[in-house]
């Protein structure tokens, strides 16, 4: 195993950093703050224009065609620059079950327009009664039609069509519905991070077609193992800028005549903070293996990426802000931004308990056999 990056994609993460940085993409998400919330269209158009959409689908349909590994880079880069895009819904979740399970017909009438940019993906699973739980899902597909509820949708006010996971007579499927069409409302949601706003989106009878390769719940859990990996180098590249912002400050904040980095209760923050972003960090790359080489480990791969993900930004955006003291509670400073990116991705596709739960029933599993 090589886990180290191509030159290519050491470019791809230069392009990424300097694009994202260019653009203030940090300003622009506390700007959404400003304004109620909602995701930044520019900066999404922006991404589109570069490719980033489309990073690891086929060329066919406007893709780039890269691989995984590529769109990990990427995700990492939106991470770090707290982006206020809805990349993991849109590209993680929509088109990538779109690509794995649609037919042809799904394919091309969603992937070009979602790759442009022209429209955005969504994904449900969650219902009024709290956590999924397969053998209980009420939200009801029957003659083509759904009928039911989900809540919380992540960018569910602003995306135009939905995969998303319902019952039906032959049990748990994954169906598309087009988000614009009748039997549809939409419900804005208060969040703790405006700019990842979610909605409680009802179904009343409305238009739906079964993904045809995801025929049971195995491929809900199989999208949501990609998922978790790509989301683990989101959360990763938070917590670094997390960890960047603190030691930054520690080292220019003086107090008693010395900086403030100087002192031993400072330097074993941001040294836990470091430990856990290296082991986020490992867990991540062996998971962006697995992902690329459709590897038998990714079921286990993409439990521990997300474990240590969760951990990784919880940990760097609660420190950062302790490492601000009473300024980094401040509207003024960015911690926050940090602080709220990092509680929305920690339950979006469901929480760390989840996943380590996961993660050690797949051990058992895997050294049962």
């Amino acid at each position: 195993m090589n886990f180290d990056f191509s030159e290519e994609q050491d470019l791809l993460r230069e392009q990424a950093r300097r694009f994202l940085g260019d653009q203030g993409a940090v300003t622009r998400a506390r700007k959404l703050l400003d304004d109620g919330g909602g995701y930044d269209r520019e900066l999404w158009q922006g991404m589109a224009e570069l490719g980033w959409l489309g990073a690891a689908l086929p060329e066919r349909y406007g893709g780039a065609g890269l691989g995984y590994v590529d769109l990990c880079v990427l995700a990492e880069e939106i991470g770090r620059a707290n982006a206020a895009v809805p990349f993991s819904s849109s590209v993680y979740m929509a088109a990538e079950a779109i690509h794995r399970y649609g037919s042809d017909a799904h394919k091309d009438a969603w992937l070009t327009k979602l790759i442009s940019g022209t429209a955005v993906g969504s994904f449900a699973a969650n219902e009024d009664t709290g956590p999924l739980r397969i053998e209980s899902l009420r939200t009801q597909l029957t003659a083509g039609k759904v009928t039911g509820t989900k809540t919380p949708v992540t960018d569910g006010l602003q995306a135009d069509v939905l995969v998303t996971l319902v019952n039906s007579e032959q049990g748990a499927q994954l169906c598309l519905i087009d988000l614009n069409a009748d039997g549809v409302t939409r419900e804005s949601l208060t969040m703790t991070d405006a700019s990842r706003p979610a909605a409680r989106v009802v179904f009343d009878n409305a238009p739906a077609t079964v993904l045809p390769g995801a025929t049971n719940a195995q491929a809900w859990h199989a999208l949501l193992d990609r998922a978790a990996i790509l989301m683990a180098f989101e959360q990763l590249g938070g917590a670094e800028a997390c960890l960047e912002m603190a030691r930054d400050y520690a080292l220019e904040r003086y107090a008693f005549g010395r900086p403030i980095g100087s002192f031993q209760a400072i330097k074993h923050k941001l040294a836990d903070v470091y430990v856990a972003n290296q082991l986020a960090r490992s867990n991540a790359y062996f998971g962006a293996w697995a992902l690329n080489a459709e590897a038998a480990e990714l079921p286990v791969a993409a439990a521990a990426a997300r474990v240590a993900g969760c951990r990784a930004f919880d940990l760097a955006s609660k420190e950062n802000i302790q490492t601000h003291g009473g300024m980094g509670f401040t509207w003024d400073l960015d911690c926050h931004l940090y602080y709220r990116r990092a509680k929305a991705l920690g339950v979006a596709l469901g929480s760390a308990r989840v996943w380590k739960e996961r993660l050690v029933t797949r051990l058992q599993t895997r050294n049962a056999a």
